[in-house]
């Protein structure tokens, strides 16, 4: 495991001082739960209600009572008719999630991931009025590159953990001991043990903002940023607001199509003339998207309140988080690979296993995030997809069963400042979940040129 200290700063300081005046005096405060006003975080406080700023470790622990609940709910669920077609072409079908929910309620053990989570550095500090909740694991090599990785929906930081030590350790896995990290995994807000935003504003741009003074209080006067999904768009949006902290960026969900092609999928238009066969795939699967895997897209984006079901049935939360309107198929043929435990019309979950899914969904659940989560999309006013104009260095890396394969052409024109752009061979939607040790190497390999 790495050298998990923290850099010595002000900060650091506080921290300190902080953590063992609230140890002494036994402080600690607890995040409810809303329906049962259960605990299952315990943070330590600063005594007398001093700085929230302060960085405060962050210790889990669900009682088992609401595991319990949780696997009571389960087994109560009330079941809707089978689907009339023979695929998945309706949505998740019934054999599927109920297969999948008697594993949740009988055989799945959230005390591992519990225990896991709590190996691992753990923090929480308050910025513009929010508690942010991460993970900061600091790299032996004293060259280590700060990099501050964001994760995406229906992920949470669960979907980081394999990655940790490949970028932290690299000399464990052969790689160079030029190129380590200091990690920084934050939890986005609304999601996971991050606090849940009560008022508008909490979108990609704010987020973006909270992140560089996140990597500052931390003390980290230079930093990189990664992301994918969500992830990618606010570190796309990082690298658009170009703060003097950042030396660069590397996306595994770029954002680069052209305003003219933006413009010709939103009519619904065939492909426009003089495309190259990179940029007609591109345009077809994007086509593609648009017509049949955004409605959970545009739920969140328009109506998010409205998913009751969320918070009230982990069923109906599972089945919400699995889905992206393309089952069998990508981005989401990964996770339904790994439900079932093989590979599905010939695509591999990689890595990615059942119990990483359900590690990710029982963490909505617990802390009640499907909704507020689903809040970020309805907080986001653009195109994740539309040409990021950034001018920051930026690698790209392209995974072959992502939404779509980004053509280095466009991709050249919306980040000008391309420091690396590779397309890889295996690997979907979720990267770093599914080949945690190729998404490392592309991380590593993306971001060499800035440490020069």
């Amino acid at each position: 495991m790495s050298d998990t200290i923290l850099p010595q700063s002000p900060s650091r300081r506080r921290f300190v001082s902080v953590a063992a005046a609230a140890v002494a005096a036994g402080s600690l405060s607890q995040l409810a739960f809303a329906e049962t006003n259960q605990a299952i975080i315990e943070v330590a406080q600063p005594s007398g209600g001093g700085d929230k700023t302060a960085i405060r470790p962050l210790r889990v622990h669900v009682p088992e009572s609401q595991l319990i609940d949780l696997r009571r709910r389960i087994k109560a669920t009330r079941w809707p008719d089978r689907e009339t077609v023979m695929d998945d072409s309706q949505g998740v079908p019934l054999a599927m999630i109920q297969e999948f929910a008697r594993h949740w309620a009988t055989d799945y053990d959230w005390r591992r991931c519990e225990a896991k989570l709590n190996s691992l550095p753990n923090f929480v500090t308050e910025i513009d009025g929010l508690d942010i909740h991460f993970i900061h694991v600091r790299s032996k090599h004293e060259n280590a590159m700060p990099l501050i990785v964001t994760h995406g929906w229906p992920g949470s930081v669960i979907e980081m953990l394999k990655i940790i030590d490949p970028l932290t350790n690299p000399t464990a896995y052969g790689a160079s001991a030029s190129d380590p990290f200091h990690l920084v995994i934050p939890s986005l807000p609304g999601y996971g043990f991050s606090g849940k935003p009560t008022t508008t504003g909490w979108g990609p741009e704010r987020t973006a903002r909270a992140w560089v003074v996140l990597m500052k209080r931390l003390g980290y006067e230079k930093f990189a940023a990664q992301g994918g999904d969500l992830g990618g768009v606010v570190a796309n949006v990082m690298g658009k607001q170009a703060p003097p902290e950042l030396l660069g960026i590397h996306v595994n969900f770029p954002a680069t199509v052209p305003p003219a092609i933006a413009k010709a999928l939103a009519a619904g238009d065939p492909p426009p003339s003089g495309l190259s066969d990179d940029e007609k795939d591109a345009y077809e699967q994007l086509g593609s998207a648009a017509r049949k895997r955004r409605a959970y897209a545009l739920e969140m984006g328009t109506r998010p309140q409205t998913l009751y079901g969320l918070a009230d049935s982990p069923v109906a939360l599972a089945s919400w988080l699995l889905d992206h309107g393309d089952g069998y198929v990508q981005p989401a043929a990964a996770l339904t690979s790994a439900v079932f435990g093989r590979p599905i019309n010939g695509e591999s979950a990689g890595d990615l296993t059942r119990n990483d899914l359900l590690d990710d969904i029982t963490l909505y659940w617990l802390t009640n995030t499907g909704i507020s989560a689903a809040r970020f999309y309805w907080e986001s006013h653009f195109n994740f997809l539309a040409a990021a104009d950034v001018s920051v260095p930026a690698a790209v890396s392209v995974f072959p069963r992502e939404n779509y394969q980004a053509p280095r052409s466009w991709t050249e024109r919306a980040y000008h400042n391309l420091v690396y752009y590779n397309r890889l061979d295996k690997g979907g939607h979720f990267a770093a979940w599914e080949q945690p040790q190729l998404f490392a190497e592309e991380v590593r390999a993306g971001l060499r040129p800035l440490r020069t």
